[in-house]
């Protein structure tokens, strides 16, 4: 056989063989696109690419920030809360306090831990925020833009508010009856989420109204959150949100002796936010998804919030049963394009579990939760069962005749 007749037949032995290899690699390259982790949600109906949501504050304070988010790929924008008389809202400048962690070497200048804020609802024309909202969905029709509102304690003025805001076509509300400071006095924000009387007529009066989905957003300056998310749903709402910031005083600059952040030489107490809130918020979540599993059917749904700056820290409200997690302090430290890295962080983190999609792990962790005392009952019989199934006898009067080949192997450790 020539040469050239020796590399015909030797192709032709090989390229069913390559055939094969080709088939398998096109196989494998199939399974693994389908592999893929999908992060896309539905909640109360509203269909999201992922569940990474911008909370309500400066991140979603006008319509060039709140476009950047979805430019970003944002799964819904939550816009900073809206009332109908704007003017009523003065805002000071400082605003935030920072609280780092030790830097290394000693150095002061560690991560940034902690964030207040003394920053009230949005100072803008009502007007003006309702051109934003429609401009926003007439530019992005399939994106989830939420408005999120508060107003004075009067059935009129809170439904004008949803009615002019409904007609702008937004896709849901977020009802803010938890900032911990500013305008209490008007009963308006945690004035209301502490007060279940008071929260349950405003929530009849809202749901009474609106069309579209309804969140409560709870406030953490309570005793027992449960109780605040249980007559919100109770009252009409579709869901709930939690937590936002926690009351609190930063600290005082112990040069000037003032408190922070501090405008004019004082201050007042704020709202406190990032990373060392997370434990917090997930406590309270854990709480809420619990309450709502065992009382409320599988429409009701769970926002998330609260010191989230990783994947990884969304995966814990997932976890615990919330439906999507919201970020507002984490964009203010790391900007719009952080929800890359969130999902490319949970992804991972879902590749790792072999979770296909956030159903398959949502709520996961939540039956892990019990009581101390059941928690001592386990344990006790944890004991008792290892002790069972101790191997090797306990002293030489164990020692038996016909057993003992079988009590000298039992003490053998190799």
């Amino acid at each position: 056989m020539d040469s050239l007749s020796l590399k015909s037949s030797v192709f032709e032995v090989a390229r069913p063989r390559l055939a094969g290899i080709q088939r398998r690699r096109s196989v494998s390259l199939r399974v693994a696109a389908q592999a893929e982790p999908d992060l896309s949600v539905k909640v109360n109906g509203l269909e999201m690419p992922n569940p990474f949501v911008i909370g309500s504050g400066p991140p979603g304070t006008n319509y060039t920030v709140m476009k950047r988010a979805f430019d970003e790929g944002w799964g819904a924008v939550i816009a900073k809360t809206v009332s109908l008389d704007a003017s009523k809202v003065i805002n000071v400048t400082p605003r935030y306090a920072r609280l780092r962690a030790a830097g290394s070497n000693g150095s002061a200048k560690g991560p940034i831990i902690g964030w207040e804020n003394i920053e009230l609802i949005s100072d803008r024309p009502f007007e003006t925020m309702l051109n934003d909202f429609k401009k926003l969905k007439e530019e992005f029709p399939d994106r989830i833009l939420i408005a999120s509102i508060m107003e004075e304690y009067n059935k009129a003025a809170w439904q004008e508010l949803i009615e002019r805001v409904e007609e702008t076509g937004v896709d849901a509300f977020e009802i803010n009856f938890s900032c911990p400071h500013g305008m209490p006095e008007r009963k308006m924000g945690a004035a209301v989420g502490q007060d279940c009387d008071l929260l349950e007529e405003i929530c009849g009066w809202i749901n009474e109204k609106a069309t579209i989905p309804v969140w409560a957003k709870m406030t953490p300056n309570i005793t027992d959150i449960t109780q605040p998310a249980r007559v919100a749903l109770k009252s009409g709402c579709e869901g709930v949100a939690a937590i936002n910031t926690i009351m609190s005083v930063m600290g005082i600059n112990l040069d000037t002796l003032r408190p922070e952040p501090c405008v004019e030489g004082y201050s007042t107490p704020g709202g406190y936010s990032a990373r060392a809130v997370h434990p917090i918020a997930l406590g309270k979540v854990m709480q809420i998804a619990r309450m709502m599993k065992e009382e409320f059917n599988e429409g009701h749904s769970l926002s998330g919030i609260g010191g989230v700056e990783t994947g990884n820290d969304a995966a814990e409200f997932l976890l615990l049963g919330a439906n999507t997690v919201q970020v507002c302090t984490g964009v203010m430290m790391h900007g719009y394009p952080l929800v890359k890295k969130l999902s490319d962080e949970l992804k991972d983190f879902m590749r790792k579990h072999n979770f296909s999609s956030i159903e398959d792990f949502r709520g996961a962790s939540l039956p892990y939760f019990t009581t101390h005392t059941d928690l001592v009952k386990r344990q006790q019989e944890a004991i008792k069962q290892r002790k069972a199934i101790k191997q090797g006898l306990q002293s030489d009067r164990d020692w038996t005749g016909d057993g003992f080949v079988k009590e000298s192997e039992s003490m053998v450790s190799n």
